[in-house]
C-alpha cells in the first residue's frame, strides 16, 4: 500500500525536526517562575577607620551626642584652664612692673635695671607688649596702687604642705581671702618659716618640647651657668630646667641659643626637698585647696610638695 505523497513529505519533515509524523506533537514548554528571591545589590558601607584615639568609626557616620557633649566639655575645660593661667601670668607681670617702676623711680628700662629685667621675663613668658606698656603707663599715674608681695605657708592633707605667693595692693583683703580659702577646705595656716625650710628656691625654665641634655649642658657652660638640672615636665613632651636663681636669665639665654625659646617660660619656684606621695583621696582634697586659692585675684601661684 502506497502512502499519499503529502503524507510522505510530512513524515520527512517530522523526521528532520526530531518528531514522528505519527505521534502527537509535544506542547511547547512554558517557563516556570523562579521561586528564589532576586538578589539585591550589596549594601555599600563606609570604610572603617580609626580616629586619633584609636576608636573604630565610619566615614560619614555621626558620633554619639553624648560623646560629642563630653568631648566639648573637656575641650572647654582645658581651654578655660589655659586662659586662666595666661590671665594670671599677665596680671602678675603687670603688678610686678608697676612695683619696679615705683621702686626704681623711672619708667625707662635702661635706667631702671629691675624694670628692664622684668620686661625681659615678661616677654619670655609671652606677655603681650601692649600689656607691658599699659603697666608702665599705669605706674606713672597718681592713683596707681602700691603693690607688695607676701608669702603664706599652709598644711594640707596627707602630709602635704603649701606655699602661697601673693602680690596685692591690699594686704588685709588678701590675708583674709587666703585664710578663708584654706580654712573652708579643711587646710591649716602654718607659722612663718615652718614650711619654707623644706623647700629650695630655684630658677625655673619651662620648655614645651623635649631637650637633649648634653646639648643643653654645653649651652649652659657657654653662658657661664654653673648649676643646672633637667627634668621632665608635668605634661608629656615637655621639659623643665632648674638653676640657681641668680643664673635664671643666663640659663634662659642658653635655651634661646638652642632655638628653644618659643613658648618657653622663666620664673622662680620653690622646689620641695622631700616630696610626699598622697593617697588619691588626700590628693583630691589638696587640689580643692589649690583650686580655691588660684581663683583669688591676689594669689599669683601655689606651690606644693606632692609628688603625684
Amino acid at each position: 500500500m502506497k502512502l499519499p505523497a503529502l503524507a510522505t513529505v510530512a513524515a520527512s519533515g517530522a523526521l528532520l525536526s526530531g518528531a514522528s509524523a505519527f505521534t502527537a506533537p509535544r506542547p511547547a514548554s512554558i517557563p516556570r517562575p523562579s521561586l528564589s528571591r532576586p538578589r539585591s545589590a550589596p549594601e555599600r558601607r563606609p570604610p572603617v577607620v580609626a580616629d586619633e584615639g584609636g576608636r573604630r568609626t565610619h566615614h560619614g557616620s555621626l558620633l554619639s551626642p553624648l560623646f560629642m557633649g563630653r568631648a566639648a566639655a573637656v575641650r572647654a575645660a582645658t581651654k578655660g584652664k589655659t586662659d586662666a593661667k595666661k590671665a594670671k601670668v599677665n596680671a602678675y607681670y603687670g603688678k610686678k612692673i608697676i612695683m619696679a617702676v615705683k621702686q626704681g623711680g623711672s619708667p625707662d628700662p635702661v635706667a631702671n635695671r629691675q624694670l628692664g629685667e622684668l620686661i625681659k621675663a615678661a616677654k619670655a613668658n609671652n606677655v603681650p607688649v601692649d600689656n607691658i606698656n599699659r603697666a608702665i603707663k599705669r605706674a606713672t599715674e597718681k592713683d596707681a596702687g602700691d603693690f607688695s608681695e607676701a608669702t603664706f605657708e599652709a598644711y594640707g592633707h596627707g602630709g602635704a604642705s603649701l606655699i602661697v605667693n601673693v602680690l596685692s595692693d591690699n594686704s588685709n583683703r588678701s590675708t583674709a581671702d587666703v585664710k578663708s580659702a584654706i580654712g573652708k577646705n579643711n587646710g591649716k595656716i602654718a607659722e612663718s618659716g615652718s614650711v619654707l625650710f623644706m623647700y629650695d628656691l630655684k630658677g625655673k625654665i619651662e620648655i614645651p618640647s623635649l631637650v637633649d641634655e648634653e646639648e643643653l649642658l654645653m649651652a649652659a657652660i657657654d653662658n657661664d651657668v654653673d648649676d643646672m638640672e633637667l627634668v621632665e615636665g608635668d605634661e608629656e613632651g615637655t621639659s623643665v630646667v632648674y638653676t640657681d636663681p641668680k643664673e635664671t636669665a643666663a640659663m634662659f639665654e642658653a635655651v634661646k641659643s638652642l632655638g628653644l625659646e618659643e613658648g618657653a617660660k622663666m620664673s622662680l619656684s620653690h622646689v620641695s626637698k622631700a616630696p610626699v606621695e598622697c593617697s588619691e583621696e588626700d590628693f583630691e582634697k589638696n587640689m580643692a585647696i589649690i583650686d580655691a586659692l588660684e581663683e583669688l585675684d591676689d594669689v599669683d601661684s601655689v606651690e606644693h610638695n606632692m609628688s603625684n
